[in-house]
């Protein structure tokens, strides 16, 4: 069957479904915050977002949780709640969100950036290896698409050589390394919450912290300084970053539905790669056996277009055109077009110029998986049922059948 972006009709024509999802539940526990009139986050914590740092808690298995604003935030939070600032260096992936490198910069430190580990496309261990420095503070791995970084890599260099870590958990809720969850390994465990991924307030973030103690000095830098400690005598200098009753009150009905929609996420994505196996060219990333527990905000695959016949954007193209959503994935950090810090005031960019001179450097493994391979799957596909995969497997297929009449299209 010729493809639609060749003329053809397309593989799937019924929407994926909608997200976010919402039912009485979310209506009945905004309504009730709207009616006790404590709609904002004054005074620090709220009863619903008390509760909801709570169970955000008991669902990844450890730590202190700070409800915060956003995902950015928390990070930038982690880094000045230990004293990380002013010219010190932090290591983050070059293939991420620009908020994993924006947040140092912020905290007024300076973000290092290096190469992903070609087979999960997380931050490779080596290589933060390679880039640590006597300014070196701290490693914020990132939790990438359906895989995990190497945690146990990671905290090993962290304890050599006395780093904090901070693992930016965004698309990893409810994910576990060996049965410890995503977030509760490092010193601190950032997750996002807006309106697209897999748990989410509409915005907002949550800062798990390995002890009450940091935990406290979190609370005050986002609740205006205000002492959190127990003897209510330790300020800081803190900004208003509190998430809002109303947000903690959609959050606690998001956890009720998550464990039922990272199951089906999850067990759907077996079912795909199992039936992935049939089509030359593509590659599954490695899924490491102690990532034990696997939830996921997109589902990343690799795509090898020597094999498969062409490149990840023409695929993309094409599938899209097929009714399957999907994308070629991030820019890399420093080809980023909201990433630019030497075009902006800011001072950590305008002091360490050379630290920000990415043209001198290399990262040929996130080069490669941003220009020819990485195709991220949307996570509506694996909460479509077995139709919903196998939409996007018949696509995929067709796409490989089709390569040599995509390629003259482009060509033309």
């Amino acid at each position: 069957m010729k493809l639609a972006i060749l003329g053809g009709t397309p593989t799937r024509t019924e929407p994926y479904p909608d997200w976010p999802v919402y039912d009485e539940r979310d209506i009945n526990a905004v309504t009730e915050v709207i009616k006790s009139k404590r709609w904002g986050g004054y005074p620090y914590p709220g009863p619903k977002t008390a509760e909801f740092a709570h169970r955000f808690c008991e669902m990844q298995g450890g730590g202190f949780a700070v409800p915060i604003v956003n995902g950015t935030v928390t990070m930038e939070i982690a880094l000045r709640a230990v004293n990380i600032g002013w010219g010190d260096e932090v290591i983050v992936p070059a293939y991420t969100f620009s908020a994993t490198a924006y947040a140092p910069i912020a905290a007024g430190a300076v973000p290092v950036l290096v190469d992903i580990d070609p087979s999960t496309y997380c931050i490779s261990p080596e290589a933060i290896k390679a880039a640590i420095s006597p300014r070196t503070k701290a490693i914020i791995p990132v939790h990438l698409g359906s895989q995990m970084a190497d945690m146990d890599a990671i905290m090993q260099i962290a304890h050599q050589h006395n780093l904090v870590v901070i693992e930016d958990s965004a698309h990893a809720h409810g994910s576990k390394w060996n049965n410890q969850g995503a977030g509760t390994i490092g010193d601190f465990g950032s997750f996002s919450l807006q309106s697209s991924k897999i748990l989410t307030t509409g915005e907002g973030g949550i800062l798990i912290c390995k002890s009450e103690e940091m935990a406290n000095r979190v609370a005050s830098l986002i609740d205006c300084g205000r002492p959190h400690d127990p003897q209510g005598e330790t300020y800081t200098f803190g900004g208003n970053y509190r998430m809002t009753e109303i947000q903690a009150a959609l959050g606690l009905v998001g956890l009720e539905r998550f464990p039922e929609q990272a199951k089906q996420r999850s067990d759907m994505a077996a079912y795909f790669e199992e039936s992935l196996s049939e089509i030359p060219g593509i590659r599954l990333l490695k899924r490491d056996l102690r990532h034990t527990i696997r939830s996921f905000y997109r589902y990343v695959i690799a795509i090898e277009p020597e094999t498969f016949g062409v490149d990840h954007k023409i695929a993309c193209y094409a599938l899209e055109a097929e009714g399957i959503s999907c994308w070629v994935g991030y820019e890399p950090m420093y080809r980023n077009p909201i990433f630019q810090p030497l075009s902006s005031k800011m001072a950590v960019p305008s002091v360490f110029r050379d630290k920000f001179s990415y043209e001198h450097m290399s990262f040929p493994a996130v080069e490669r998986a941003a220009n020819y391979e990485a195709i991220w799957f949307d996570e509506a596909i694996f909460r479509a049922g077995r139709q919903g995969v196998e939409d996007a497997v018949t696509a995929l297929k067709r796409v490989h059948e089709q390569t040599q009449d995509l390629l003259k299209l482009t060509q033309g």
